[in-house]
């Protein structure tokens, strides 16, 4: 009983704890600390930020290891609290002011609602998720970063654990600003790639290809994916997409690449792929979000996503586990 109750408690502080991680993040207290420790009262001047409540928040934030007493009111990032900055490879300030967005922030409180209802408090207030971020810029460039920054953790596991046929026409469904396809382009100096997304994404995305010098290797198509997709590619991606929708849907997206593929191509689905074990598991915490922010969204087990292929006239034929949690599940026609 004592221990259930401890993991209870833990449990209750760690929306503290997060709370405080989201203020150092928003504010970017690690950039500001990168160069040496400083005082209070300048690094709330430097951050814009009310000094007596900043103490209180470095004080949580010294207790949970981000930054450490360095003299009198003073402060000093550590090691673990670097991964905060910017500039730094796999930083995760993205991630954390992402789930700190207002109607992330939202979605995940209502939760007990979304579950009695069985719709998603989230889209009843703000609609489908990529509404919400065409309405607001601020929110709309804070989940690219994120994305972006999600892309890099699993673009290592993605080109070096997979074998990319050396001369194929990769198609990224919904490829956003074309980070994993670059990667994949990189790492595969014969292929060739097609990026389809929605209008106001594509533009950021031919800026990413360019800059990548990519340009005449690639080309970006605007449109819906469930309006169809370019027809005659060899691989088709779906990075961080089927897990938005419901069953239904995610078919409809799935018949809609068979239909445009090549007899021979295939479908890659990159995703969290949930065990069927009780034991925890990053996937089970995406689920919770995805539950949160979509009407019929979800994290998948690799039966589900066998079911869903099979349904799209699909045949599932490998799982591979790239780290991070993730997965590229390969599929061909039956």
């Amino acid at each position: 009983m004592r221990h259930s109750t401890d993991l209870l408690m833990g449990s209750l502080s760690d929306i503290s704890r997060f709370a405080a991680t989201l203020t150092m993040a928003e504010l970017g207290l690690a950039d500001q600390l990168a160069d040496g420790p400083l005082g209070t009262g300048e690094l709330a001047e430097r951050c814009g930020a009310h000094a007596p409540s900043l103490r209180r928040v470095l004080r949580e934030l010294a207790a949970i290891g981000l930054v450490t007493g360095a003299g009198p009111d003073a402060y000093a990032l550590t090691d673990k609290g670097a991964v905060l900055r910017s500039d730094v490879p796999g930083s995760v300030r993205s991630s954390i002011r992402m789930l700190g967005e207002e109607g992330f922030w939202y979605a995940m409180g209502m939760l007990p609602t979304t579950v009695r209802d069985g719709g998603s408090a989230f889209v009843k207030r703000h609609g489908h998720l990529y509404e919400h971020l065409s309405r607001n810029p601020a929110s709309s460039t804070l989940f690219d970063e994120y994305m972006a920054g999600r892309a890099r953790t699993l673009i290592e596991g993605l080109t070096t654990r997979y074998a990319f046929p050396p001369e194929a026409t990769l198609v990224d469904v919904a490829g956003g600003k074309g980070h994993i396809l670059a990667a994949i382009l990189h790492a595969n100096p014969g292929m060739r790639g097609v990026l389809i997304d929605l209008e106001h994404v594509v533009e950021r995305a031919a800026r990413t290809l360019a800059d990548e010098g990519l340009a005449d290797r690639t080309e970006v198509v605007s449109g819906d994916f469930f309006s169809g997709v370019p027809a005659g590619g060899d691989l088709y991606l779906l990075a961080s997409i089927l897990h938005n929708w419901d069953d239904g849907d995610a078919v409809r997206i799935l018949r809609g690449v068979r239909d445009s593929m090549k007899p021979e191509g295939r479908v890659l689905i990159l995703e969290v792929v949930l065990p069927d074990s009780e034991e925890p598991h990053l996937g089970k915490d995406f689920d919770m979000r995805m539950l949160a922010i979509f009407d019929g969204g979800a994290e998948r087990s690799r039966e589900e996503y066998a079911t869903l292929l099979d349904r799209a006239g699909l045949t599932l034929t490998d799982v591979v586990e790239l780290g991070s949690g993730a997965n590229l599940i390969e599929a061909r026609q039956h």
